[in-house]
């Protein structure tokens, strides 16, 4: 079950807010726990007992850290983390890893490996590296012990954030977990945030993906300069909107229920540097990243060369979370190098250039690596950035030119859409304070927006978002 699908809108989600809010509040929890393994459990009923049991290895295993911290016992507490985040990563190596493995095997024995071709769990990445990071924060001593079960559980599967984040640590939500309070305000809030999101993925990031599959199926000989060019933009933006569009519309999802999550996008390609992205972007995996793989090798406290090596194993890792496919690698290599040569370079060289060249310099690398990103075959991949750069292929032709016409007024707008210039403008020159008519002005907005969004999707086929299979 998608968000972005008429079962969800217009049956899963009001029988969730009325059961929810006709619910005595100390069972609320416990609705939410049920419903969220109800909305998981509706594409693949299979892997809620893998979901379950993640949930269950790590609730048992702060049981145990919290009995061994009592004690005083560092064997005991370190022996409960590793099997902890042992087990975990295993889960999730298995099921997202097997065949890469079984790859590389028959690669170096120059023999062919039969390949399991499992289905990747939706949401798996996800929700491991929220149970990893409880586990590790209860032995940091950083959050207590979460004793309920169905509270923790609740954490670990509620539906907003389950299927693709924001990744959300434990101690971001320790108190609303059992202490939240639901006003008519932040559901409001939460209305507007979710239709918002809606209209990202349907109205924008669906035919910006439409486009730009058109080109990437192109063969060869019809592929151009031009069309290569498109096709990267396009993907470029379709991505940011859909994956955006997903995480507004479980922030808003969350307020309903009258949860506050952490933004996990601000206005990315407003950046002025590659260090800069890295910060509003998917800013919950960043987070996790710094703060369970790059702090604890040493960050940039052990000196330069050090840090360099740490940046290096933070995005290898971090392509491999995507991914165990080439261009995840290539594309997570690709920031390191990128992100080493900013810390070379930043005082020297960067730190004195112009601050819209460096927007320039930034959103043409950005561009670059969903290039990478959206590789299908490192052959293929490679045969198109040859045309991109004019190595291969011809300039333009007529299909290209058709492309560009049919599809530049959606551009314009997604353009205009990815950073905040249009609403600064709004908000300073048309709608400056909080008056009557910019509440209207602002709600009619909305309402036209979700109208549209549903008149698509009743026509439309399944449509889910791209971190889904991650």
């Amino acid at each position: 079950m998608v968000f972005s699908s008429i079962l969800f809108l217009f049956r899963f989600l009001p029988i969730m807010l009325v059961v929810y809010y006709c619910t005595p509040r100390r069972f609320r929890n416990a609705v939410l726990f049920g419903g969220s393994l109800v909305f998981y459990a509706w594409g693949e009923p299979v892997y809620i007992v893998l979901i379950l049991f993640s949930t269950l290895v790590a609730y048992c295993a702060g049981l145990r850290l919290s009995y061994y911290q009592k004690r005083e016992n560092k064997r005991g507490q370190i022996c409960s983390l590793t099997i902890a985040c042992v087990v975990s990563l295993l889960l999730l190596g298995f099921f997202k890893y097997a065949d890469f493995f079984l790859r590389m095997a028959g690669y170096i024995a120059d023999v062919e490996m039969p390949q399991l071709n499992l289905p990747l769990p939706i949401g798996i990445s996800f929700y491991t590296f929220q149970t990893m990071s409880y586990v590790i924060d209860v032995y940091r001593k950083e959050v207590k012990v979460q004793k309920n079960f169905v509270t923790f559980g609740t954490y670990v599967a509620l539906f907003p954030q389950l299927i693709a984040g924001p990744i959300i640590r434990y101690q971001t939500v320790e108190e609303q977990m059992v202490k939240r309070k639901e006003t008519i305000d932040l559901f409001s809030k939460g209305i507007v945030r979710f239709m918002i999101g809606l209209g990202k993925k349907v109205l924008i990031a669906n035919p910006i993906g439409d486009l730009f599959r058109e080109i990437a199926g192109m063969g060869a000989a019809d592929l151009t300069t031009v069309s290569a060019w498109l096709g990267v933009i396009a993907f470029t933006l379709q991505i940011y909107f859909d994956f955006s569009g997903y995480s507004d519309m479980a922030i808003g999802l969350g307020s309903m229920f009258g949860f506050s999550f952490p933004e996990n996008f601000r206005h990315p390609y407003e950046s002025r540097s590659i260090t800069e992205f890295w910060r509003r972007w998917h800013i919950s995996l960043g987070t996790w990243f710094k703060e369970y793989v790059y702090i604890p090798l040493g960050g940039n406290r052990k000196g330069f060369g050090r840090q360099i090596l740490n940046i290096s194993i933070v995005w290898l890792l971090t392509g491999l979370w995507h991914g165990a496919y080439g261009n995840f690698v290539v594309w997570g290599i690709y920031y390191g190098i990128l992100l080493m040569i900013e810390k070379l370079l930043w005082k020297p060289v960067f730190s004195r250039l112009p601050s819209f060249f460096m927007h320039l310099y930034t959103m043409f690398f950005v561009i670059l690596g969903w290039g990478i990103f959206s590789w299908q075959d490192m052959a293929d991949g490679t045969n198109y950035f040859k045309t991109l750069f004019g190595i291969s292929g011809n300039f333009v032709n007529r299909e290209a030119m058709y492309l560009l016409s049919s599809y530049l007024i959606l551009l314009v707008i997604a353009i205009i859409g990815s950073v905040s210039l249009l609403r600064t403008c709004i908000n300073r020159f048309f709608l400056p304070e909080k008056t009557m008519r910019r509440e209207v002005c602002g709600t009619l907005f909305v309402v036209v927006v979700f109208i549209l969004s549903v008149a698509l999707l009743v026509n439309s086929s399944y449509n889910p978002f791209l971190y889904f299979r991650f």
